[in-house]
């Protein structure tokens, strides 16, 4: 009668080293603080180079909210976020506008490079609506990208928000004011826009061109307080004026800023 063949015991029974143990608590933690989003491999591009160079993905992950704040009226922001949203929809999908104010126009966002014919307005009639509406559209999966501008965001509505891009992919891009900086925000990415004097008075004459300064408040797994200079120029889009990013230029504000 043969003796019986030595095998392995199975991994259950092994004793796991400290370091194992420790890797593993490792990896169920990361795999807990970033959820799986549908498309989160494939960032997409702000639109412009230096901006990107200064995001820890080289762009925004799908499935996140990323906060436009608009340093007064004129920032440059909205033109941005558009250049951010036609980039989003590149590979396919919907664009959906909020615009309750009836602020936006369609012929300057087609000169900008979005297709209209992919492009959804919603005018909602109260706040409460424009809310349902901007959740809605950020579940739908033949959505790639929603531009909105919310009045006033609570932590729990803004969660919500949060919790619903993910779902389905859908990168959300919020317009907000500049006076929203110190209240908490559930984004992934926040943006300070900011216009930048002309110091030449032919450049400043140039209706079609204009200099805008971006700040990097707050971006997961990257440095913050960074900011770049680009040029807007309504032929050829956004430009870089000094692709070096900038140091902290920016003071830095209370956590959760």
């Amino acid at each position: 009668m043969s003796a019986p063949s030595r095998t392995s015991p199975p991994h259950w029974i092994c004793k796991p080293t400290p370091e194992g143990l420790l890797q593993a608590l490792r990896e169920q933690i990361a795999r807990v603080e970033t959820p799986r989003r549908p498309g989160a491999e494939t960032p997409v591009s702000s639109g412009c180079r230096p901006l990107d160079a200064l995001l820890p993905q080289g762009g925004f992950p799908r499935g996140t909210l990323v906060e436009w704040l608009a340093a007064g009226a004129g920032s440059g922001a909205e033109t941005l976020a558009l250049c951010s949203a036609r980039e989003a929809c590149r590979e396919g999908g919907a664009l959906v506008v909020l615009d309750r104010a009836g602020e936006f126009y369609p012929p300057a966002a087609a000169r900008l490079g979005i297709e209209l014919e992919r492009t959804i307005v919603v005018h909602a009639r109260t706040q409460a609506d424009n809310l349902w509406a901007l959740d809605q559209a950020l579940r739908c999966a033949g959505v790639a990208v929603v531009l909105a501008r919310p009045e006033r965001l609570d932590g729990k509505t803004f969660r919500r928000l949060q919790l619903a891009a993910e779902q389905e992919g859908v990168l959300g891009l919020l317009l907000r004011p500049e006076s929203v900086r110190h209240e908490p925000s559930w984004a992934d990415v926040r943006l300070l826009v900011e216009p930048v004097a002309q110091a030449s008075p032919a450049v400043a004459a140039c209706a079609d061109r204009r200099r805008l300064k971006v700040h990097v408040l707050r971006s997961r797994g990257s440095l913050q307080g960074r900011s770049v200079e680009v040029e807007i120029d309504h032929e050829t889009h956004p430009l870089p004026v000094d692709s070096r990013p900038v140091g902290r230029a920016w003071p830095r504000r209370a956590a959760g800023a």
